[in-house]
């Protein structure tokens, strides 16, 4: 069965955690503060799931979602993931990360960033336009009628569609977004970024299918 590594088990990561076991993939935690910290949510996952260091997460991943502040992207283990499908849930904040010139200037993109660190991993960028609680409420299965979308995006296109496939086992389809040089249309203060699910004030979130989330693509604007 696929492994999913963990770098970072906040509240994107935690929940993508229970989603995974839920679908019956093997996790593994990890966080800045060591695995002893993380004996509560392993207990919570159950048997699928085990905490780890940051590098061994990154080793035992077969696919590793990376969900850190972007502040600290540069203490990534690089090499562990080389040749793996890597999924970045970062946003910049620079309240909170600090202004990175880069970034500031829109010569990259935060996950043009993190690719540029982590050399060799296959990177797709998702998870980072919705709220938590909706994420884990809205998950569908295949077919459902009110399945919600997710927008995606990334350089290699085997990497989004693997991407893709993960996501789907985990309850949402997928809307491609484009290369990780267009991924500022799923980022902070774009239409796309929390709100078509509702507003965080319900924690129940509202389904936004394929059409709703490829409608609020296209009204991006820099």
């Amino acid at each position: 069965m696929t492994t999913v590594g963990f770098i970072g088990s906040g509240k994107i990561g935690s929940t993508v955690a229970r989603l995974s076991v839920a679908a019956g993939y093997h996790v593994v935690m990890s966080n800045s503060r060591g695995p002893e910290t993380l004996g509560a949510l392993v207990d919570e996952l159950g048997p699928l799931a085990r905490a780890a260091l940051g590098e061994q997460a990154a080793a035992a991943g077969d696919l590793v979602v990376v969900t850190i502040p972007l502040r600290a992207y540069a203490s990534v283990p690089a090499a562990p993931l080389a040749g793996k499908l890597v999924l970045d849930t970062t946003n910049y904040y620079p309240p909170r990360d600090g202004h990175i010139a880069e970034l500031d200037s829109g010569a990259l993109t935060s996950s043009e960033l993190v690719q540029r660190h982590l050399t060799g991993a296959h990177l797709v960028k998702a998870f980072n336009n919705i709220f938590y609680r909706h994420l884990q409420a809205l998950s569908r299965p295949a077919g459902a009628a009110d399945r919600s979308f997710l927008p995606i995006a990334g350089d290699d296109g085997d990497a989004k569609a693997r991407a893709s496939a993960f996501l789907d086992a985990i309850g949402w389809g997928t809307v491609d977004t484009g290369n990780l040089a267009e991924s500022w249309r799923q980022e902070p203060g774009t239409p796309v970024y929390g709100a078509p699910y509702g507003p965080f004030s319900e924690p129940l979130g509202r389904p936004a299918d394929e059409a709703v989330i490829r409608a609020a693509i296209a009204q991006a604007t820099r």
